[in-house]
Protein backbone atom coordinates (compact mmCIF):
# COMPACT_ATOMS: atom_id res chain seq x y z
CA UNK A 1 0.00 0.00 0.00
CA UNK A 2 2.68 2.17 0.80
CA UNK A 3 4.58 1.86 -2.65
CA UNK A 4 1.01 2.14 -4.20
CA UNK A 5 0.79 5.86 -2.90
CA UNK A 6 4.28 7.00 -3.23
CA UNK A 7 4.02 6.02 -7.13
CA UNK A 8 0.88 7.43 -7.44
CA UNK A 9 2.45 10.65 -5.21
CA UNK A 10 5.23 11.18 -8.28
CA UNK A 11 2.86 10.71 -10.88
CA UNK A 12 0.99 13.50 -9.44
CA UNK A 13 3.70 15.79 -9.15
CA UNK A 14 4.88 15.64 -12.30
CA UNK A 15 1.29 16.07 -13.63
CA UNK A 16 0.92 19.19 -11.26
CA UNK A 17 4.14 20.60 -12.78
CA UNK A 18 3.28 20.19 -16.25
CA UNK A 19 -0.10 21.84 -15.97
CA UNK A 20 1.29 24.84 -13.96
CA UNK A 21 4.03 25.42 -16.84
CA UNK A 22 0.83 25.14 -19.58
CA UNK A 23 -1.19 27.58 -17.18
CA UNK A 24 -2.04 30.98 -19.48
CA UNK A 25 0.94 34.26 -18.44
CA UNK A 26 1.35 37.19 -20.13
CA UNK A 27 2.19 36.63 -23.29
CA UNK A 28 -0.08 33.41 -23.79
CA UNK A 29 -0.66 29.81 -23.35
CA UNK A 30 2.00 27.08 -23.57
CA UNK A 31 4.68 29.51 -24.93
CA UNK A 32 7.49 27.82 -23.93
CA UNK A 33 5.71 24.86 -26.23
CA UNK A 34 5.55 27.32 -29.14
CA UNK A 35 1.66 27.64 -28.59
CA UNK A 36 -0.31 30.77 -29.02
CA UNK A 37 -3.61 31.64 -29.38
CA UNK A 38 -4.95 29.37 -31.79
CA UNK A 39 -3.65 26.45 -29.86
CA UNK A 40 -4.97 22.43 -29.05
CA UNK A 41 -7.64 24.24 -26.50
CA UNK A 42 -9.09 26.03 -29.07
CA UNK A 43 -8.94 30.28 -29.64
CA UNK A 44 -11.11 30.92 -26.60
CA UNK A 45 -8.19 29.34 -24.33
CA UNK A 46 -8.25 26.62 -21.69
CA UNK A 47 -8.26 28.61 -18.63
CA UNK A 48 -11.10 26.80 -16.46
CA UNK A 49 -10.08 23.21 -17.64
CA UNK A 50 -6.37 23.93 -16.72
CA UNK A 51 -7.40 25.90 -13.74
CA UNK A 52 -9.82 22.73 -12.93
CA UNK A 53 -7.46 19.77 -13.19
CA UNK A 54 -4.99 21.85 -11.71
CA UNK A 55 -6.93 22.48 -8.66
CA UNK A 56 -8.18 18.75 -8.74
CA UNK A 57 -4.42 18.11 -9.23
CA UNK A 58 -2.99 19.83 -6.24
CA UNK A 59 -6.09 18.11 -3.84
CA UNK A 60 -4.93 14.67 -5.00
CA UNK A 61 -1.15 15.93 -3.98
CA UNK A 62 -2.42 17.05 -0.73
CA UNK A 63 -4.16 13.72 -0.06
CA UNK A 64 -0.92 11.08 -1.18
CA UNK A 65 1.21 13.64 1.07
CA UNK A 66 -1.13 13.11 3.97
CA UNK A 67 -1.85 9.38 3.37
CA UNK A 68 1.59 8.74 3.03
CA UNK A 69 2.76 9.93 6.21
CA UNK A 70 -0.05 8.53 7.87
CA UNK A 71 0.53 4.70 6.79
CA UNK A 72 4.67 5.28 7.33
CA UNK A 73 4.93 6.68 10.51
CA UNK A 74 1.77 4.13 11.79
CA UNK A 75 3.31 0.74 10.25
CA UNK A 76 6.14 -0.85 13.05
CA UNK A 77 9.71 -0.81 11.80
CA UNK A 78 11.13 -4.08 12.19
CA UNK A 79 14.35 -2.67 11.78
CA UNK A 80 16.91 -1.92 14.64
CA UNK A 81 17.34 1.43 15.96
CA UNK A 82 19.83 2.60 17.99
CA UNK A 83 17.67 3.29 20.51
CA UNK A 84 16.67 -0.23 20.74
CA UNK A 85 20.28 -1.66 21.14
CA UNK A 86 21.12 -3.16 24.27
CA UNK A 87 24.64 -2.57 25.17
CA UNK A 88 26.65 -5.90 26.52
CA UNK A 89 27.04 -6.22 30.12
CA UNK A 90 30.40 -6.43 31.38
CA UNK A 91 31.68 -7.00 34.75
CA UNK A 92 32.84 -3.98 35.95
CA UNK A 93 36.81 -3.78 36.66
CA UNK A 94 38.44 -4.97 39.64
CA UNK A 95 40.40 -2.81 41.35
CA UNK A 96 44.08 -3.84 41.47
CA UNK A 97 44.77 -5.08 45.52
CA UNK A 98 46.74 -2.60 47.69
CA UNK A 99 50.57 -4.01 47.64
CA UNK A 100 51.93 -4.20 50.91
CA UNK A 101 53.86 -1.12 52.58
CA UNK A 102 57.55 -1.94 51.91
CA UNK A 103 59.33 -3.21 54.54
CA UNK A 104 62.00 -1.06 56.49
CA UNK A 105 65.52 -1.68 55.61
CA UNK A 106 67.93 -3.68 57.48
CA UNK A 107 71.09 -2.72 55.90
CA UNK A 108 74.06 -1.46 58.79
CA UNK A 109 73.83 1.90 57.29
CA UNK A 110 72.48 4.08 59.04
CA UNK A 111 72.81 6.95 56.76
CA UNK A 112 70.79 4.96 54.00
CA UNK A 113 67.86 4.62 57.00
CA UNK A 114 67.80 8.43 57.99
CA UNK A 115 65.09 10.77 56.84
CA UNK A 116 66.80 13.37 54.67
CA UNK A 117 64.91 16.35 55.82
CA UNK A 118 65.58 15.25 59.03
CA UNK A 119 69.10 16.72 60.17
CA UNK A 120 68.93 15.70 64.08
CA UNK A 121 69.63 11.97 63.77
CA UNK A 122 72.21 12.35 60.29
CA UNK A 123 75.48 14.04 62.13
CA UNK A 124 78.03 11.77 63.30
Amino acid sequence: MQTLILTLHVIVCVSLVILVLLQAGKEGMGVIFGGGSGSVFGSSGAGGMLSKLTAFMAALFILTSLSYNIISSSRPDDKSTILDVKLEETAPAKAPAPSAPAAPSTTDDKKAAVDPLDQTTGKK
